[in-house]
């Protein structure tokens, strides 16, 4: 497969906090084999917390998408709570709680979220981006 070909994964979890270590540890194969290992510290970190936040704050199952396209790593967490996340705060000043998409903004190129409805089930996609440069 070409370097600069177009992918796509997603790996289908269920509401379960195991979920996030098996979401972190097939991104980092995904990574791997495609020849992006130099994203996979920060793209993991990323994954963990937009699943983690999805299994933690929905009951039903959650994805991890992963794609690539023109030299831009998108990774995203799907749910079926279609309310939108909540608006991250500052890292400096947050607790235990409420960290995950504070870190993502802040270690991210973009962000953002959107709602989602396919085949009939909805919900949301909160998504980031990292550029390969």
């Amino acid at each position: 497969m070409p370097e600069n070909a177009p992918w796509e994964y997603t790996l289908y979890i269920p509401n379960d906090v195991r979920a996030v270590t098996v979401a972190r540890r097939t991104l980092r194969l995904i990574l791997t084999m495609h020849g992006l290992i130099h994203l996979t510290d920060t793209a993991e970190l990323l994954a963990a917390e937009l699943v983690s936040n999805a299994v933690r704050h929905t009951k039903g199952p959650a994805a991890l998408r992963v794609r690539w396209s023109a030299g831009v790593l998108r990774i995203g967490a799907w749910d079926a709570d279609p309310e939108p996340p909540e608006p991250p705060g500052e890292l400096g000043v947050l607790g235990e709680e409420g960290r995950g998409l504070a870190l993502v903004k802040a270690c991210a190129d973009l962000w953002g979220w959107q709602p989602v409805a396919r085949h009939g089930n909805r919900g949301k996609c909160v998504w980031c981006e990292l550029t390969a440069a």
